[in-house]
């Protein structure tokens, strides 16, 4: 049982590190990311690509960094001619197109069968040692995740966010450049998200197309929304309660006597559902975002 929390715990931890990510962009500047999945499965191919070339971490993990960080800049590059929903459209495709362009490329990302086999540089033979290490590692970057994402609310770029989302003409006035607010901004995410995805194939020791699949994006939004945009214990509890609704369901599976194939229809059916719960009770989430009263 204390196996199954530890799992739980460490899935959780690099589910809060992705959803910290996605407040960054849709929380504070308001940026509809619909292909915000793109920059974990960057994260974790790049674990995988170089460990069927056994080439160093030292070259592997800025790599990976670096290709989410120019996927981020293509994004921003898309939204200079669109509107904020047609470019929530394009981020999605993408997204899309990276999925098919990695299942297309066998010879390099192992195809629709991907890379397994994966082992963490400090992966020993107790599988229970391994666990705690991930564990304690995973809580590391999730604490420095958070601590970064509070002082960037605090900072002046996150109040420059916040009034391009609520008065965007205002912000132009004041001289503040959009396109290049909505980079950096897009940019910090792709950081943040590339080391949840390198953290993610380490400790499944596996890597697919499956991890850059929309509705892995869907399952990021319900976390935040629900919690609450642009309130960080808010996105955290959010990603707490979608946890225990998604593990809970297998012991429902049990009881009910459903097939397993229903399993992830079921998982994806009660997380929608609870956040359109959420949307019509409480709009704002759980633990809605608290905006500054000037007196």
């Amino acid at each position: 049982m204390s196996e199954f929390l530890l799992h739980i715990c460490c899935i959780g931890g690099i589910y809060a590190i992705i959803a910290l990510a996605l407040n960054l962009q849709a929380g504070y500047a308001g940026l509809l990311n619909f292909g915000h999945i793109a920059f974990v499965g960057i994260g974790a191919y790049a674990i995988g690509i170089g460990s069927q070339f056994d080439l160093p971490l030292l070259v592997v993990i800025p790599a990976g960094i670096l290709c989410a960080l120019l996927v981020s800049i293509l994004m921003a590059l898309l939204g200079r001619q669109l509107s904020a929903d047609y470019w929530g459209i394009a981020t999605l495709a993408l997204a899309e197109i990276i999925r098919i362009a990695v299942m297309n490329a066998g010879g390099l990302t192992g195809g629709a069968q991907g890379i397994g086999g994966l082992s963490a540089p400090w992966s020993s033979d107790g599988q229970a040692t391994d666990a705690l290490i991930f564990a304690a590692l995973i809580f590391i970057v999730l604490i420095l995740c958070t601590l970064a994402s509070v002082r960037l609310a605090d900072s002046r770029f996150g109040r420059a966010l916040r009034l391009m989302r609520e008065q965007p003409q205002l912000a132009m006035c004041m001289g503040y450049a959009l396109p290049w607010l909505k980079c950096r901004a897009l940019m910090c995410s792709a950081l943040m998200c590339s080391l949840a995805g390198m953290l993610l194939a380490w400790y499944t020791a596996y890597v697919s197309p499956d991890y850059l699949l929309s509705s892995e994006t869907f399952l990021i939004w319900s976390m935040v929304m629900i919690g609450g945009l642009g309130n960080i214990r808010g996105v955290l509890l959010g990603v707490a309660l979608v946890e225990v609704l998604y593990n809970f369901i297998p012991f429902a599976r049990d009881y009910l006597q459903i097939g397993s194939d229903l399993t992830g229809a079921l998982r994806l059916g009660l997380t929608g559902l609870a956040m359109l719960l959420c949307l019509l009770t409480r709009p704002g989430g759980l633990l809605p975002e608290k905006m500054r009263v000037l007196s």
